[in-house]
């Protein structure tokens, strides 16, 4: 799955607003600091992998959830705010969710 569509995806299941324009506008606002939802943009700028990948880049689950693991830690701290874990969590179910769907499909 490219990036493009699980970030449509995730906007389209989780009620997050992680969409700011199209995918690719999402990640250059993100990457800016110029996303409208703070914690949004730190989520998508740590699935385009800080500047690595663009929105037509392939990614894997365990890549997607792997790249969302230092903002789990930071959301886990006692003064970090607690919207933030839970945007990240819910940002993690619906990952998984994604790629069951994008499965369950090629299997016909």
């Amino acid at each position: 799955m490219t990036l493009s569509e699980l970030l449509s995806h995730l906007d389209a299941h989780t009620g997050l607003g992680l969409l700011d324009g199209s995918p690719q506008e999402t990640l250059d606002k993100a990457r800016d600091g110029e996303h409208t939802g703070p914690i949004a943009g730190e989520i998508v700028k740590a699935l385009g992998g800080d500047g690595e990948r663009d929105a037509q880049t392939l990614i894997e689950r365990a890549q997607a959830v792997k790249a969302l693991g230092p903002l789990r830690l930071k959301y886990m701290g006692d003064d970090a705010p607690v919207e933030g874990f839970r945007m990240v969590e819910k940002t993690i179910t619906g990952i998984d969710e994604a790629f069951n769907e994008e499965a369950l499909k090629e299997k016909g």
